[in-house]
């Protein structure tokens, strides 16, 4: 009966994972789904509701050095040109750079992605119902998911363990489907009540970011460049050296570092 434990862990995972997303779905229905037409989004705005704090800090980086504020190695540094920063996340970036004025960009995006400028502007998207907070319906989908997969797991783990003959191992393995049954029912009812869903955006959100990318479409500006950035990350970036800078990966050492001037 050593395999009832192993039954008892699965269902214990998959009724958390599954109540944790109820939840979250209940938070997100109650969540205000209206929002003022004249509310034109930002690129900083955008940029967070399409990929998180990571997108903004990306797209700060991209802007200035688009602006020749700032100077992006293909070798994956920083260099800062003007430190003068326009705005709260130009000044977040700077500082992440440090007072030498050149860093790698692996750091400095997690400095600013973390930075309080980053974090007001999600707690500005929150409460104006555009963004959903920590813990929302994708969180809960991938927790789920995860469940489903430990449920699996420990399914196999208890069939592989040396039963009485008392006891089919067939029977075993349908004791484990129904708590594999309630995981993927909850997956299968989320899309078809909830989906799309974003760890980013509310539905309210997505329009707006919609919205903004059509208004940009067709257009060959700067600022159309910087929504392209912001709503589909640095994978948009045209120019080789410039993505190259972020798709750079070498690790860095004490001993070694490199100027650009």
């Amino acid at each position: 009966m050593f395999w009832v434990l192993f039954l008892l862990s699965a269902w214990a995972v998959a009724g958390l994972a599954c109540l944790r997303l109820c939840l979250a779905a209940v938070r997100a229905a109650a969540a205000p789904r209206s929002v003022p037409r004249e509310h034109a989004l930002t690129l900083y705005e955008a940029a967070f509701l399409s990929g998180g704090p990571r997108r903004v800090a990306d797209l700060t980086l991209v802007s200035m050095a688009r602006q020749r504020r700032l100077l992006l190695a293909h070798t994956g540094w920083a260099t800062v040109v003007d430190p003068c920063g326009r705005d709260d996340m130009e000044r977040s970036v700077i500082g992440a750079i440090g007072p030498e004025g050149q860093s790698r960009i692996a750091p400095v995006r997690a400095a600013t992605a973390t930075a309080d400028a980053v974090r007001g502007l999600a707690d500005r998207l929150v409460g104006a119902g555009l963004a959903v907070p920590d813990g929302g319906v994708a969180d809960g989908v991938r927790r789920v998911r995860a469940a489903a997969a430990t449920v699996c797991a420990l399914g196999l783990a208890a069939v592989a363990l040396p039963l009485p003959t008392t006891e089919p191992r067939l029977l075993v393995a349908l004791w484990f489907a129904l708590p594999l049954a309630l995981t993927l029912g909850c997956l299968v009812i989320t899309r078809m009540e909830v989906h799309p869903y974003s760890r980013w955006a509310s539905p309210a959100g997505q329009r707006l970011v919609g919205a903004l990318v059509q208004r940009a479409d067709g257009t060959a500006d700067d600022r159309a460049f910087l929504t392209s950035v912001a709503v589909r990350g640095v994978h948009a970036i045209g120019e080789p050296d410039l993505r190259a800078a972020f798709a750079h990966r070498e690790e860095y050492t004490e001993g070694h570092r490199e100027r650009r001037v």
